[in-house]
């Protein structure tokens, strides 16, 4: 018994010292645990640190982003006028939004009509009949090209056939005026063909009178007889020009206020005519005039036998007799 005791006593007093050593083993752990949880708390205090600074960085940078837009944008009252403008202009904008959903409303309306009245019969073929006007459109268009077409080049013809035609009277009258006229203060006569108007297509025909490289206008400046010179000269080479095959040449009085001078050198270009013309079959001069002594000088064997002399008798009646050259 006193073996088994002992033994329990060492038991116990084993025991004793383990549970002594668990006991201290327990308060290191213990005391393990303490400072863990102290680095925990050290860990989580840096961790919300961080998060502020974070936090703080983020507002910051909202700050400067708000403040840059503050001064982008200008002052709260700018923006205000702004904002009243664009308000105003919004309503404006908004009023005629209305007007034009009325006038397209009403468009629509007139549409909606005009195709109920394209239903009718009188448009059944209308497809048709616009193909038909716009072919006669079109035809007219061509027919109005090619008429416009024809249209210059006849004006054209016609300029060139002017000019030509000047050219040529003008070579007459001078060649005329210089076999007749018998003074010497006028070398020659000239038409001149001023045009009027922006297209040229109208003309201002004046008589210029030549003296060395002088010109001047007769009008006003010439004596009767140069005036009927000048006229019998122009109808001369006018029948020259354009009356060829209209043989007759009618002269009325053509010696009224010419000289002498002047009425022989005018015979003598009717002499000239009249030998120009002589194998023309149809030409013919008739000349009215009571001076007889330039109707014997026109009046040549060779190109006339006979005249007419027109008188009145004793009751005033008129006697047309004929006579032959020279037979008086």
């Amino acid at each position: 018994v006193a073996g088994s005791i002992q033994k329990t006593l060492e038991r116990q007093q084993a025991g004793e010292q383990e549970l002594l050593s668990m006991s201290k083993e327990v308060e290191d752990m213990e005391a393990e645990l303490s400072n863990r949880d102290g680095s925990m708390r050290i860990l989580k205090d840096n961790i919300s640190y961080k998060q502020g600074l974070k936090q703080e960085s983020d507002i910051r940078e909202q700050l400067n982003q708000l403040q840059h837009t503050r001064d982008t944008v200008g002052d709260l009252k700018d923006i205000e006028v702004q904002l009243d403008e664009r308000q105003q202009d919004s309503e404006v904008v908004k009023r005629r939004g209305f007007t034009q959903r009325g006038t397209l409303n009403q468009l629509e309306a007139n549409i909606s009509k005009h195709e109920r009245e394209l239903q009718a019969d009188v448009y059944k073929s209308i497809d048709q009949n616009y193909k038909n006007k716009l072919i006669e459109l079109k035809t007219t268009e061509m027919a109005n090209h090619d008429l416009e077409k024809y249209f210059h080049a006849l004006d054209k013809a016609l300029m060139k056939f002017h000019t030509g035609k000047m050219t040529e009277i003008n070579k007459i009258i001078k060649e005329l005026w210089q076999q007749t006229y018998q003074g010497q203060d006028i070398d020659y006569i000239q038409v001149r063909a001023d045009t009027e108007g922006a297209a040229g297509r109208s003309y201002n025909y004046r008589l210029v009178m030549k003296c060395g490289d002088a010109e001047l206008e007769m009008r006003g400046r010439c004596s009767a007889g140069q005036k009927v010179l000048a006229a019998l000269i122009i109808r001369l080479a006018l029948a020259e020009t354009f009356c060829l095959k209209c043989g007759i040449l009618a002269l009325d009085e053509p010696t009224t206020n010419l000289d002498a001078k002047n009425s022989q050198a005018l015979a003598v270009s009717l002499l000239n005519i009249m030998q120009a013309r002589k194998n023309q079959e149809n030409f013919q001069l008739i000349v009215i005039t009571h001076d007889e002594a330039f109707a014997h000088m026109i009046g040549q064997r060779e190109h006339a036998q006979y005249y007419w002399r027109v008188f009145k008798d004793e009751n005033q009646n008129s006697i047309i007799v004929r006579e032959d050259i020279y037979s008086n």
